[in-house]
């Protein structure tokens, strides 16, 4: 046989007489069998009665150990626990031990619990050691278990039990349990113990209690970065992510260095806090400590440059990863449908269940969102079916986003029915419904439901949740006042969003504002919107969403000078409006068109349509409205320029690429102009079609010369 290089690492006293000739001797068939032969029938040469001062002066201790030390698989682990049980020392607490913890290490935790379950009277060591394995392998429920056994059996903990158990505890959770051990560990002198200590801060802080986590903090007269990295992860896990990165620059003054773990916490917390400035210096700080390959930093990073906007280099960093897990996806997927990104988010979703990846409730959202801004009712209708055949059909944060998604691709009525199968309807679920009627201007029904909800009391519902929130010791974040804002402000409590705002324990932050401005635009409160917009622009004074989101109030509200002033505002800041574009799906495909668009191959058939069109506008009276934000146009430059606009690009091919009563569907980027507006309406009853536009404001439905907004958006 082969030499081993097990052999080379094992040296023994009794060497010099190690035999070279003996008949193999074997516990597993030669195939199976990984120890060096002679090793075995070295101990079956020592334990014959030929041998008895040999025998009885051989330290088995140090040889099985060895053995366990060096295996590497769970056959080794088998062969030596039956050689065990061979010589009759299966009952030797040490080795057994031993071996417990190394299959603890090879993920075989079945086979440790059988090996201890067969032990007749395990000491601390042994508890210690399927504990800790139970803890590793987050089988919390078992850790305790064992834990409690080993306490009937009048076995007391030691400072290695007591931190696993703790960590079990927090996992379940089990608070009740948590505080128990608390108590023990005063009882047992720990309370000076950094190390069990550290497990106490972490059950807190895994248990919501971080008031309670900070005071044992505080009472530690030595910290080490797994302290303080645990009272850094407890403030970033609930919610407190200023918190988090001040007991990060302590930590950093005291001259401790972070380990991965708390650079996972920080990112997050610089992710909550959206400050991508810091934690691009935190993203240093892990290429200079070569951690950039740590699985935790690569989704951490992931989630905080998605979030951020940065979805390119988010991506490249969940491409560094050979099997994302759920985590990540989510970063990725939600990066993409929050950031405009909508194509590339659904495609990455595709991708996710094609590769039979569970999802979850954020999976779902975050897909459902994609799709509402991809704007494909084919698309919607792919989505919906999928989330009615999984788990999250009963999902109420999953049906709002529905409701939405159908209102959004054109069709309310889908969108009223989500509504109606949904059973337990929240504020969130009315609200969608509601704004989804107001899109379409279904004026009447949108009421009509909001006076359901008012019944039905959810709006209070929802400001007694919010001040509640303190009782169950949560802290309310920013995100929590801007929902609150958003529920008062889109029910028309605009007086009150202000003074709930005005009388916020924490500064106000754009969330917050930016609730209060598109409420004011849903309701024209021009002087309310023109104060959120200012608070705005102090906070991020070259986003142009802010500046466009002013202009759509005063649009709102017919302020052209106004909007010329944002316009030159924005113009003298050096921002820039998106440009304007119209899509138009066509047999479940869907054609972009921009202003003056001839690069489609049937543009010569589209542009010969638009002068039919044109022709028959005038013969039925259509004027031009120089009250419009044309206004600084000439007569000729205005009908040029409406003739040109996208979504009459969009509806000229729709017409020519569809049978004749085919309702048409157009999705616009920017808030259709008046003229346009005007134009569509005649066209609709002109062609017989109905025409469904989709602009930055709402849905416009426009038939028989009608359209569905009454000319109010």
């Amino acid at each position: 046989m082969a030499s081993s290089p097990l052999l080379t690492k094992i040296s023994h006293p009794f060497s010099s007489i190690y035999p070279t000739k003996f008949t193999p001797f074997y516990l597993a068939t030669e195939q199976s069998f990984k120890f060096p032969s002679t090793l075995f029938n070295f101990v079956k040469h020592l334990s014959s009665n030929d041998n008895p001062t040999i025998f009885h002066n051989f330290n088995f201790d140090s040889f099985y150990a060895n053995l366990i030390d060096n295996s590497s698989h769970k056959i080794n682990l088998t062969q030596v626990h039956a050689k065990l049980l061979l010589l009759g020392i299966q009952q030797n607490g040490f080795l057994v031990s031993k071996l417990v913890n190394a299959a603890v290490n090879f993920g075989e935790i079945s086979y440790a619990r059988k090996v201890v379950d067969k032990f007749s009277d395990p000491d601390v060591f042994l508890w210690n050691a399927i504990i800790r394995g139970y803890s590793k392998y987050n089988l919390f429920a078992s850790a305790v278990e064992m834990y409690s056994r080993m306490q009937v059996l009048w076995v007391s903990p030691d400072g290695y039990t007591l931190p696993h158990v703790l960590k079990a505890c927090g996992g379940i959770p089990s608070f009740r349990m948590g505080q128990q051990v608390h108590g023990q560990i005063f009882r047992l002198g720990f309370e000076k113990d950094v190390f069990v200590q550290n497990g106490v801060v972490a059950f807190y802080a895994k248990c919501g209690k971080i008031a309670s986590a900070k005071v044992v903090f505080d009472r530690l007269e030595i910290r080490n970065v797994v302290s303080w990295t645990s009272m850094i992860s407890g403030y970033a896990q609930n919610g407190q992510p200023i918190e988090a990165l001040r007991v990060f620059d302590e930590m950093r003054s005291t001259g401790v260095m972070p380990d991965w773990i708390a650079l996972v916490s920080v990112i997050r917390a610089h992710t909550d806090v959206e400050d991508l400035e810091h934690g691009k210096s935190i993203h240093s700080c892990v290429i200079k400590m070569g951690l950039e390959l740590e699985p935790d930093l690569l989704i951490a990073l992931t989630a905080m440059y998605a979030k951020c906007g940065q979805v390119m280099v988010a991506r490249s960093f969940f491409n560094l990863v050979k099997v994302p897990n759920l985590i990540l996806w989510n970063a990725m997927i939600s990066g993409y449908a929050k950031n405009g990104y909508a194509e590339e988010a659904v495609k990455l979703f595709r991708d996710m269940i094609a590769h039979n990846i569970k999802t979850d409730s954020i999976t779902a959202r975050s897909a459902v969102l994609a799709c509402a801004q991809v704007g494909s009712f084919d698309l919607a209708r792919w989505m919906d079916n999928y989330i009615s055949k999984s788990e999250h059909k009963d999902d109420v944060f999953v049906n709002s986003a529905l409701i939405d998604m159908f209102a959004k691709c054109g069709n309310v009525d889908m969108a009223r029915m989500v509504f109606n199968r949904t059973l337990d309807k929240d504020v969130v679920v009315w609200s969608s419904m509601i704004v989804g009627y107001g899109l379409h201007g279904r004026g009447r029904e949108a009421l009509d439901l909001y006076h359901l909800m008012k019944q039905s009391g959810l709006v209070e519902d929802g400001w007694q949740l919010f001040h509640c929130m303190k009782d169950y010791g949560i802290e309310p974040r920013h995100q929590h006042y801007a929902c609150l804002v958003d529920l008062l402000g889109r029910s028309g409590y605009l007086d009150q969003a202000y003074d709930f705002i005005m009388n916020m324990p924490i500064e106000p932050g754009v969330s917050v504002w930016g609730a209060l401005l598109s409420a004011c635009k849903i309701h024209r409160h021009v002087t309310l919107g023109e104060y959120a917009a200012e608070r705005l622009f102090s906070l991020e004074s070259y986003n142009t969403g802010h500046y466009v989101q002013l202009s759509n109030l005063y649009a709102s509200a017919r302020m052209w000078d106004r909007v010329a002033k944002i316009r030159v505002l924005m113009r003298d800041k050096g921002l820039s409006k998106d440009l304007g574009y119209s899509l138009i799906e066509i047999n479940g495909k869907l054609e972009a068109f921009r202003v003056g668009d001839k690069s489609h191959p049937r543009s010569k058939e589209i542009f010969e349509e638009l002068e039919s069109l044109e022709r028959r506008l005038k013969q039925a009276g259509f004027v031009l409205d120089r009250n419009s934000s044309l206004h600084d146009l000439n007569e000729e430059e205005m009908e040029e320029t409406l003739y040109n606009h996208s979504e009459r690009l969009a509806i000229a091919f729709g017409l020519i690429s569809t049978a004749q009563g085919t309702a048409l569907r157009i999705t616009k980027n920017l808030r259709a102009c008046i003229n346009c507006h005007s134009a569509t309406k005649l066209i609709s009853k002109l062609v017989n079609r109905e025409i469904i536009v989709r602009d930055a404001n709402r849905f416009h439905h426009f038939k028989d010369g009608v359209c569905s907004c009454g000319d109010y958006w």
